[in-house]
């Protein structure tokens, strides 16, 4: 079956279909890539110490957008990889500019989370413990 043909078809797919690919790809990284798995725990930390703390509207918005954001890009990073996986398994500069460049991603998502994170929660947790 030719690539044009399979691409034709898809667009005839139900549109709940789409939606059970991208399910199944979450899930599939969530049970093969730890790292998603470690941001999801901190989702949920964030969460608790939110409900706890009685963030404000403004506040679980920030959260909610950095959550998506840094799972977002873990996402797209397993992606990469496993693209670059399926093209070479030999050691290859553009293959490890590619990999290394998407991981980046996360981690600079991911810092800035935690340093917005600090800047909403320490104040909180001050006044918690006052």
């Amino acid at each position: 079956m030719s690539s044009h043909y399979r691409r034709q078809n898809r667009r005839h797919e139900p549109l709940y279909r789409s939606f059970g690919y991208a399910i199944s790809g979450i899930g599939q990284c969530i049970r093969d890539e730890r790292n998603i798995r470690i941001h999801l725990v901190f989702t949920a930390l964030v969460v608790v110490g939110g409900i706890v703390l009685h963030i404000s509207l403004q506040e679980w918005i920030v959260c909610l957008i950095l959550f998506g954001l840094v799972i977002s890009l873990e996402l797209v990073n397993t992606a990469v990889e496993s693209t670059v996986d399926l093209v070479t398994e030999e050691r290859h500069p553009l293959a490890k500019k590619a990999k290394d460049t998407a991981a980046g991603a996360v981690l600079v998502s991911a810092v800035f989370a935690a340093v917005i994170g600090l800047l909403i929660f320490v104040p909180k947790i001050m006044d918690f413990f006052k």
